[in-house]
């Protein structure tokens, strides 16, 4: 995947669409409560909550935002890669990318 890069001053490469997913606390609230769904979300009729992740609808109601808000922070999330959605029926279900999280923290823990 081709990440927006942007170069600090000091010579280090950042990921901008990394920063920007990170720069919004519903947005890492999102990351927390898909880590572990089962505790944070009801059952789904559809999908399972672990194995195919956890509906748009429900991420929205528990942030208390509109569908379209919501549909934004996960557009940025995915972006970045720190997400997956994964289509069922008519809709779309998310779980967290744990590799690219896991690059992603190497990367802003380094010395940079």
């Amino acid at each position: 995947m081709d990440w927006e890069l942007a170069i600090c001053h000091n010579g280090y490469v950042l990921d901008v669409d990394l920063l920007k997913a990170l720069g919004n606390e519903k947005r890492l609230l999102v990351l927390e409560w898909l880590r572990d769904p089962v505790a944070y979300f009801p059952p789904q009729r559809d999908g399972d909550l672990v194995a195919d992740g956890v509906c748009a609808l429900f991420i929205a109601e528990k942030l208390g935002v509109s569908q379209p808000t919501c549909g934004e922070h996960l557009r940025l999330l995915t972006q970045a890669g720190l997400i997956r959605g994964k289509k069922i029926r008519q809709w779309v279900f998310y779980q967290r990318n744990e590799d690219r999280i896991a690059q992603a923290k190497e990367t802003l823990s380094s010395d940079w």
